[in-house]
């Protein structure tokens, strides 16, 4: 006869792991439901949440007689180790967008891999950090100024794709083109901001 769910969670407190495992199951759908609720929609195309719920039980039948749990909820503390698994997972997606994006610059720019990358990195620098960019970095601020140079939709491209790292797929529904049109012109963007960026610290301003 299965255990009561007061008799389970004595048995969680007291550091017991085959009631962690058996207590996880028998929250399993109050537990998918969080977890639908806190992924992204992108995400949830990416990580399947059944899996990710084993991941969160199996991490908490690891830890539980390393925690105090006399006086927690024993359901938040589970969707407690659940959200750093949706957010570990969301950092994972997004640290692969954001190659993908940069081995696409490298493969459609004309110039360097190596400039181009140099020159999403300083861009993400600076947006997401602008009011740092006079003390942080000479480069990013010219880079700013760059920027104001570009059309505004140039410039909501460059910042959904190597800043919020959307798929150019997603961009172009946003901004009404097709995807090739912002590939296109993501492209001749970096492109512009390498070339004034180059021509600002070849003839700086008095």
């Amino acid at each position: 006869m299965a255990d009561t769910e007061d008799t389970l969670e004595r048995r969680i407190r007291a550091g017991d792991r085959e009631a962690v495992a058996e207590y996880v199951e028998s929250r399993r759908a109050q537990l998918r439901v969080y977890v639908d609720r806190n992924m992204s929609a992108a995400l949830r195309q990416k990580v399947d949440a059944d899996d990710l719920i084993q991941e969160v039980m199996l991490s908490c039948v690891s830890s539980v007689d390393q925690i105090d749990l006399v006086n927690r909820d024993l359901f938040g503390w589970i969707c407690q180790v659940a959200q750093r698994r949706i957010v570990d997972a969301g950092r994972k997606f997004t640290g692969a967008q954001k190659r993908d994006a940069k081995r696409e610059v490298s493969a459609n720019a004309g110039g360097s891999g190596d400039e181009q990358q140099g020159l999403i990195n300083l861009l993400v620098a600076s947006i997401t950090s602008p009011s740092r960019a006079f003390s942080r970095n000479q480069r990013e601020f010219r880079l700013l100024a760059a920027m104001d140079q570009l059309a505004e939709e140039s410039r909501d491209a460059l910042r959904m794709r190597y800043v919020e790292s959307l798929p150019t797929k997603e961009i172009a529904k946003r901004i009404g083109k097709t995807d090739g049109a912002v590939r296109v012109m993501l492209t001749r963007s970096l492109k512009k901001l390498g070339d004034l960026l180059k021509d600002s610290e070849e003839d700086p301003p008095n």
